[in-house]
């Protein structure tokens, strides 16, 4: 691809005429009018008409996916430019990160099954008599840029029935199969449009954690806990990866490891932070983290484990923060909602943030013991309140907090779900960078078979 130097010859000079109209003054000189009209120079057709095509590209090459995609209408040259392997590469180069989020309204399978699992048919029951559950509803998704704060809608009408979102990474979200058994997994850039089939992972779980990491050149994807060691019962036992690069390495789910005894991983996330997946684990409290390197599994214990609620983790800047909200009931300190970052070491926390207290005694009245979910990228958290549209956005850098108005789409459909009320019309985010170009994806092609027909 041709350089790109700033000092280069343009084609046309710099030179811009003023044009003023109007009666001339009685009292002025000649040539000076009463009321003049300045064209702005740097607006002059002349000049933007005559922009060499690469520099256009690279223009066009800075814009995020929505004003991309307006542009796209212009001429046929623009809208070609999403089928253009030279424009793709100079974007893959130069094109800034955008830390979006990427949020879907569905429920909580998981949680589902175990509430209704005393209902008939065990772990793997039949759930067709509940009129509420509807895995074939079309599926859409709501893009949210916290710097514009502006909403998005994305169709995922080409993901197969039976599947929900599980993570995100390089402009990738990962769908795993919602069925129990060996688990599918589905690589979809919402952008474009485009899905990749994975292999499916070699031992039968439920609803496993599930954590995606894309790099320009590789993929590695970890599928822990919920091992079904009877066809009604689970149990957090094992972890099984998949990785492949460019160099021409991968590793099918050929790589197993045992989870720490007496884990339990009822959020079904994984962060993935400085070549480690991180996620949370419950009674008690603390962090379990998984070296994907030398596949090895650790835990780690949360700060003041036995008085935080609703603790998440997020990743933010290159960082693992854990964010919760800390009551102490029997001593005399105020309810809080904090923010640690880990250290470097790897076992220490240290507070870095506390929301203002004021809005806190606000946030608490919304939530109403509900609990939260948290979500981060780059700089941005956002908290959002279970059971309902309320949420906040935190800005680490300018130490800002907002809410956010709620998905103006989200009232308008029901989701995967099926239903639009209550906590089963929450909205569930993931970290979501668009990208105009995912290439990494051809890797997999040569391990895959095309879609199979899915049985939802």
């Amino acid at each position: 691809m041709e350089s790109f130097h700033p000092s280069m010859n343009l084609p046309f000079s710099y030179t811009f005429s003023t044009t003023m109209s109007g009666s001339s003054s009685s009292s002025g000189g000649a040539g000076i009018t009463a009321n003049p009209i300045i064209t702005n120079p740097w607006m002059d057709t002349r000049i933007w008409s005559k922009l060499p095509q690469r520099l256009l590209d690279r223009v066009l090459a800075f814009l995020p996916p929505p004003a991309f995609f307006r542009a796209r209408s212009v001429c046929k040259r623009w809208y070609s430019l999403l089928f253009s392997d030279t424009f793709l590469e100079l974007y893959l180069q130069v094109s800034p990160r955008h830390h979006w989020f990427l949020f879907f309204k569905h429920k909580n399978l998981k949680s589902y099954i175990y509430r209704n699992s005393t209902s008939g048919g065990g772990v793997g029951g039949d759930q067709q008599g509940d009129d509420n559950v509807n895995f074939r509803a079309p599926c859409e998704g709501y893009l949210f840029d916290p710097c514009d704060i502006t909403w998005y809608r994305l169709s995922f009408a080409l993901v197969p029935p039976g599947f929900s979102p599980a993570s995100s990474s390089g402009g990738l979200v990962c769908w795993v199969s919602d069925e129990a058994g060996p688990k599918g997994l589905i690589l979809c850039n919402p952008i474009l449009g485009s899905l990749t089939q994975m292999p499916p992972t070699l031992r039968p779980r439920l609803f496993p954690s599930i954590g995606l990491t894309v790099s320009p050149s590789s993929i590695d994807v970890t599928v822990a806990g919920d091992d079904m060691i009877s066809p009604f019962a689970v149990k957090n036992l094992t972890a099984e990866n998949f990785h492949i690069d460019g160099g021409g390495f991968f590793s099918i789910w050929g790589t197993t490891s045992s989870l720490p005894r007496l884990c339990s991983l009822e959020s079904g996330r994984m962060v993935y932070v400085g070549g480690k997946f991180y996620c949370m684990n419950f009674s008690p409290f603390s962090v379990l983290a998984h070296d994907v390197a030398g596949n090895i599994w650790c835990k780690i214990q949360a700060p003041m484990r036995r008085f935080l609620r609703s603790p998440n983790l997020v990743e933010s800047k290159g960082k693992l923060l854990l964010v919760a909200a800390v009551e102490k009931s029997k001593l005399n300190v105020p309810k809080s909602f904090r923010l640690w970052s880990l250290q470097s070491c790897g076992t220490t926390w240290v507070e870095v943030e506390r929301m203002p207290q004021q809005l806190y005694v606000q946030f608490a009245e919304l939530e109403c013991g509900n609990g939260f979910d948290c979500v981060g990228h780059g700089e941005f958290i956002v908290i959002m309140i279970r059971g309902s549209d309320k949420a906040l956005l935190f800005d680490i850098c300018r130490k800002m907090w907002q809410w956010i108005p709620p998905c103006p789409y989200s009232s308008q459909g029901a989701g995967i779900g099926g239903s639009s009320n209550g906590r089963d019309s929450e909205l569930h985010g993931f970290a979501y960078e668009p990208r105009l170009a995912t290439p990494v994806t051809g890797l997999l092609d040569h391990l895959t078979l095309p879609f199979q027909p899915f049985n939802g």
